[in-house]
């Protein structure tokens, strides 16, 4: 059994290319022995977006803070806010933009293990 605190995990710059103002932490992964899963926490700061991206596994979001939007392959975009649960299949084109030019928008983020 693992419990940790977000506000102790260290935050770290993304390094995806084509993001803008994306921090993320990593509470829990492969390294706490986790068998199936990652959860990854992502920081959009004011203006910021992760990149416009897809990849071979689902991905499982909850928003925590803030609103935001999500734009699909075909540049159609969903409006996001807290409370929200998204799900992103393989392979789907997306990415998360925070229109916002003061909050925070903050997501978790589950994906395979393997790719953390």
């Amino acid at each position: 059994m693992k419990i940790s605190s977000l506000d102790k995990i260290e935050k770290i710059k993304a390094s995806m290319e084509g993001a803008k103002e994306v921090d993320k932490q990593v509470p829990l992964s492969k390294q706490d022995g986790s068998p199936n899963f990652s959860f990854r926490v992502f920081t959009i700061g004011p203006k910021g977006h992760t990149p416009y991206h897809q990849h071979p596994f689902e991905h499982l979001n909850y928003i925590i803070e803030g609103q935001g939007c999500l734009v699909d392959e075909g540049g159609k975009e969903y409006e996001v806010r807290k409370g929200d649960f998204v799900l992103i299949l393989p392979n789907e084109k997306h990415q998360y933009q925070n229109r916002s030019s003061k909050d925070p928008f903050v997501m978790i983020c589950a994906v395979p293990k393997e790719y953390e």
